[in-house]
């Protein structure tokens, strides 16, 4: 199969087989797939960084590629797929950006933050202390910054429910 033919097209104005060239393309997984769409992570088209970012989450060794789809994620020029874009990590080994993790629940929109969520609750993490004091530092920037409303209590709730989660982990991984 010609890779750049099938990275074509995923550029630019898809068409009606862009899901599964996606398909395939996972499939094969090599190196010039990784590298191809890390590139169209860069995309003009918001529809062509999509399927860049849907084709890494289905590749089977994608680790490269979870630090450039974070900066998509942040990147400005993303802003109205944020959401889509974070339902890929799903394919991804996220257990080491849980902060990351954690700031897109607290800041995002609620598409964002419940995507985030889903994650949290349902992906294993490398939970430290210092995971732990970063979780918090950005919980208290967010609580300070936010309106003390309904919304804000339930949030609240939620928070002290998964630091205590996170607070017995620590407490039971420590030697006696």
């Amino acid at each position: 199969m010609d890779i750049a033919a099938m990275v074509n097209e995923l550029s630019g104005d898809l068409g009606d087989k862009a899901y599964e060239v996606s398909d395939a393309l996972a499939r094969i997984g090599s190196e010039e797939v990784l590298q191809a769409m890390l590139t169209l992570l860069q995309h003009p088209h918001a529809e062509s960084r999509y399927m860049a970012a849907r084709t890494l989450g289905l590749m089977k060794d994608n680790a490269a590629g979870l630090e450039p789809l974070l900066d998509a994620i942040k990147d400005k020029q993303n802003e109205g797929q944020v959401g889509e874009l974070l339902s890929v990590l799903e394919g991804f080994d996220v257990s080491g950006v849980y902060v990351e993790l954690f700031k897109l629940y607290l800041f995002g929109n609620f598409k964002v933050s419940m995507i985030a969520k889903d994650l949290l609750d349902h992906k294993d993490f490398d939970i430290t202390p210092r995971v732990l004091k970063k979780a918090t530092k950005h919980w208290n920037h967010y609580s300070n910054n936010v309106k003390q409303d309904d919304l804000f209590v339930l949030k609240k709730a939620e928070v002290d429910e998964i630091f205590e989660d996170l607070t017995a982990f620590l407490d039971d991984q420590m030697p006696l």
